[in-house]
């Protein structure tokens, strides 16, 4: 099970997942990616979408985001135009000042109540939480 999946399992009311968009400028084809994931995001595969993306990393390029789109049978006209659309653009553009205003350099970036977390292991994710949640309660 991915880790993330695991955090959220732990923690199912404590913890929200939030996603943001930051295409590394070095990789030709992320922003494509970026945008065809939110995209399959307005078809409801967002997170399909996203989880063959990365589990293709190194393959990526509009061939392969096409193969992804057609694997999970999206409408093909309504991805591309969607990618294309202000809303995914803009989303994106917000999201990479957004993380280059609060320091990210590179994905993937997590951050746990604006603090950026180190340890990416499920006891880094919850040593954490724990502390966010002890401060919580005692406030």
């Amino acid at each position: 099970m991915p880790l993330l999946e695991q955090v959220l399992e732990r923690y199912p009311k404590e913890v929200k997942l939030v996603y943001k968009s930051f295409p590394l400028n070095n990789h030709k084809f992320a922003r494509k990616a970026a945008a065809a994931a939110l995209a399959a995001g307005n078809q409801g595969r967002f997170w399909e979408f996203h989880n063959l993306l990365f589990e293709n990393y190194n393959r990526i390029n509009d061939e392969k985001i096409t193969e992804i789109a057609l694997q999970l049978d999206l409408d093909m006209e309504r991805l591309l135009a969607d990618a294309r659309s202000p809303a995914v653009i803009n989303s994106i553009d917000r999201d990479l000042l957004e993380g280059r205003n609060i320091g990210v350099r590179g994905t993937p970036a997590v951050f746990i109540n604006g603090r950026l977390l180190n340890n990416r292991s499920l006891q880094g994710f919850a040593q954490m939480i724990d502390t966010e949640l002890k401060k919580k309660q005692g406030n």
